[in-house]
């Protein structure tokens, strides 16, 4: 006996799988789980001084971030494989468990090591939840419908960072930290109930060849770019052996890896995905444009606030949410238009022309600029990613048959994700070495010491220091970032001229049961509502 699930959710269609009624509840379920994966990359972030503090553990508080984003950049494309071979039901529930299980041991650590084991665990969990949960909506939906229930996905990245540090915040103030971490466990329990009765998938091949060299390497090579790009410049220098040699180590274990891809028989990351153009350039334009652009702001906006205009730390978070409001308001409509049309390429052009746009003038800011008129230019760069974050990940989709879907989702997310970790450190290393040069230049030798490293500057202590020291660092901070996202134009230029390069494979209503994206990068033949049968 099979149940049939609507390809297509609409008021219109009734099947014995349940209809609207039952995507509503999974696809509810599905952006509870992506909102507290998310959420566990930043919440943490103003809880840390009171963690570190309690446990005792300020040599490693880096790594209770470093720790769950390593692992949850590793998980993405296992995932996304292990889903097109297994399926991703069980998968997906299994994702859940992994998660859950790691915000009950980090809620529960009594010392540093317990916590870092347990954030390590809920990134295994949370990296496979946001490619699941997307590679899902693609299993239900058609590619033309499925734009407008993957935008608001993708708005729930930034959502989540900004309103995550915000929460860590309320949190630790309030019930105590430790709710950062438990607040997971209701919220998970009813997604995983929802997902246990509600969510019917079709079944998949019993037995696969597991890719174990190609996830060991690949592990390897994350594991080197991540920590190149955490303590590079910070914690070591760059001509530091360590770092130098951890940069060796990843180039020859990414050099691997491909290689090993290359003789798998069920690789991890199938090198035929690069035969497609548009998996090619949508994942360049994610990384450069949304990775770079959006995670280099997010990185050192709040801080530049606090420095420049003298505002609390959430104060700060809630300065960005112009720049959310502009990413959920751009990727909304923008979904529901592209369900209508069924063409995408347009809005990664003009994402990216108004990203570059911002850029430069996010560059003319100074120690005088309006706080209205720099939420304004906040509102801008969210509305230029809206118009391309779920964009990208939806083209890429559509390029391949379900068979890949979940593969490519998760190629397509590593791949950004890893962009965001360099560029971020590339802009740090630019910010760092700027700020040493201002800072010499403005201060005393007498000064300097009293303000200390680059290291050591926090808005507290700039904020405590004599007026004629602290307006002469407020401006060297101010001269040292600013003109990095100038520096960083001609990057988004390059993503516009990408964006006009990327070829547009017309969504389709075909059912995504059936492959209806048969071949990459060509035009399908037909259309046409179906029902997916499944098991």
């Amino acid at each position: 006996m099979s149940d049939t699930v609507p390809a297509a959710p609409s008021s219109e269609e009734q099947t014995s799988s349940g209809g609207p009624g039952r995507f509503g509840l999974i696809y509810a379920g599905l952006m509870a789980v992506m909102l507290l994966s998310a959420l566990d990359q930043t919440i943490v972030s103003t809880a840390l001084p009171t963690i570190v503090g309690e446990l005792h553990g300020v040599n490693h508080m880096a790594w209770v971030t470093t720790a769950y984003i390593l692992a949850a950049t590793i998980a993405m494309p296992i995932y996304g494989r292990l889903g097109d071979l297994l399926g991703r039901k069980n998968l997906y529930i299994g994702g859940i468990v992994v998660f859950l299980a790691g915000s009950v041991i980090a809620g529960s650590a009594q010392d540093m090591t317990m916590l870092i084991v347990g954030r390590a665990i809920q990134g295994l969990g949370g990296g496979g939840l946001m490619i699941t949960s997307q590679a899902i909506v693609a299993d239900l939906v058609p590619p033309r419908q499925r734009a407008k229930y993957m935008t608001p996905i993708g708005a729930i990245f930034g959502l989540s960072a900004v309103i995550g540090p915000l929460l860590g915040g309320w949190f630790t103030d309030s019930v105590g930290w430790r709710w950062c971490f438990w607040i997971n466990l209701p919220v998970g329990l009813v997604a995983l109930t929802l997902c246990t009765l509600v969510l019917r998938l079709p079944r998949k091949a019993a037995k696969v060849t597991i890719d174990y060299l190609g996830i060991t390497l690949m592990a390897a090579a994350v594991a080197c770019t991540v920590l190149v790009a955490d303590w590079g410049g910070t914690d070591y220098a760059w001509s530091d052996p360590l770092i130098l040699g951890l940069a060796a180590a990843g180039v020859a274990a990414w050099s691997l890896f491909f290689f090993s891809q290359s003789r798998a028989t069920e690789p991890i990351i199938p090198l035929r995905l690069f035969h497609s153009r548009i998996f090619n350039i949508a994942t360049l334009i994610g990384m450069i444009v949304v990775g770079v652009g959006m995670f280099a702001v997010v990185s050192y906006m709040p801080t530049y606030l606090q420095m420049v205009y003298g505002v609390s730390a959430t104060e700060s978070g809630w300065l960005l949410l112009p720049m959310i409001v502009g990413l959920m308001g751009a990727s909304i409509p923008v979904g529901q238009v592209m369900s209508r049309t069924g063409r995408y390429k347009i809005y990664p052009i003009i994402g990216s022309t108004v990203v570059a746009v911002t850029a430069l003038l996010l560059s003319t800011i100074d120690v005088n600029t309006p706080l209205a008129q720099l939420c304004a230019y906040l509102f801008l760069l969210g509305a230029g990613i809206g118009l391309m974050l779920q964009v990208l990940v939806l083209a890429v989709q559509n390029a391949f048959p379900s068979s890949d879907v979940g593969t490519a989702t998760s190629a397509n997310n590593f791949f950004r994700e890893i962009g965001a970790t360099m560029g971020t450190a590339a802009v740090g290393a630019v910010f760092t070495s700027r700020l040493s040069d201002q800072l010499a230049s403005r201060l005393s030798q007498s000064d300097l010491k009293v303000v200390g490293s680059t290291d050591s500057l926090t808005p507290t202590l700039v904020h405590s220091l004599p007026a004629k020291i602290q307006d002469a660092v407020i401006g060297a901070y101010q001269h040292a970032l600013t003109p990095v996202f100038r520096y960083l134009v001609p990057l988004f230029v390059v993503g516009i001229v990408l964006a006009f390069l990327l070829p547009e494979k017309r969504l389709t209503d075909d059912d995504p049961g059936e492959g209806g994206a048969a071949a990459p990068d060509t035009e399908p033949q037909g259309q046409g509502p179906k029902a997916v049968s499944v098991g």
